[in-house]
């Protein structure tokens, strides 16, 4: 079995996205139902295929396989984070996770969060865009990245929000869940840093502080 030291990759049934990587040796690759044509269709090897097969119709034919209930409380997603959190992986890329269903990509932007919460990074990569969360934290594009970056409270309040390298920039700003005001901000500068703190606080202390970006990419560099 791998173990994580390397990046697990999930492929979900929803919107067909480009699988843009390679997998490495210690990388794991998770197909999840409909997601497992996904990979056979763009040459992508799973390591193991889990669900419930509601989109692929019958059980592949595959060395590795876990057929999950119907009636269950785990999305196939859900349960393929799990099966790579148990893996000791930290860092995972899901690819056919929006589109589709609306309850399904708000779901796996709960499933960031969750990730966020536990000290792991996620990223949810779709058709021109991509969607992760940040929690007491900061991220820093790389320069190759261009496009529109739209930020939200996952929250009831975050502070000490900052933005930069964008046309619309931010510092030391309070942002909540009711008023969306970070919305298509455009690339200016090629490193843009996204980061929060909290004043007179231990970041260690501060619950509640999370944040959901989605970059709308012109050119997206490789994730």
């Amino acid at each position: 079995m791998k173990k994580g030291s390397g990046k697990c990759y999930i492929i979900g049934a929803g919107e067909e996205t480009k699988l843009s990587f390679t997998p490495g040796k210690e990388d794991f690759v998770i197909a999840c139902d409909g997601g497992y044509t996904y990979c056979k269709r763009q040459g992508i090897q799973a390591d193991l295929v889990v669900g419930d097969f509601d989109s692929l119709l019958e059980e592949p034919e595959h060395q590795n396989v876990i057929r999950l209930k119907p009636e269950k409380d785990d999305t196939d997603t859900g349960f393929a984070v799990k099966e790579g959190q148990k893996r000791g992986y930290r860092e995972f890329l899901i690819y056919g996770g929006t589109g589709g269903r609306s309850s399904h990509t708000i779901a796996n932007i709960q499933l960031l969060s969750a990730l966020a919460q536990k000290g792991c990074r996620g990223t949810l990569i779709g058709p021109g865009s991509f969607y992760q969360v940040i929690q007491d934290g900061e991220v820093c594009f790389p320069k190759e990245q261009t496009g529109y970056l739209s930020v939200f409270c996952l929250g009831d309040r975050a502070e000490g929000v900052c933005e930069t390298g964008l046309k619309y920039s931010l510092s030391d700003a309070v942002l909540t869940k009711e008023f969306p005001s970070c919305i298509h901000n455009i690339v200016i500068i090629p490193c843009i840093d996204l980061h929060g703190s909290c004043k007179g606080k231990s970041m260690g202390n501060v619950k509640g502080f999370s944040l959901c970006f989605i970059f709308v990419c012109i050119k997206q560099h490789h994730l």
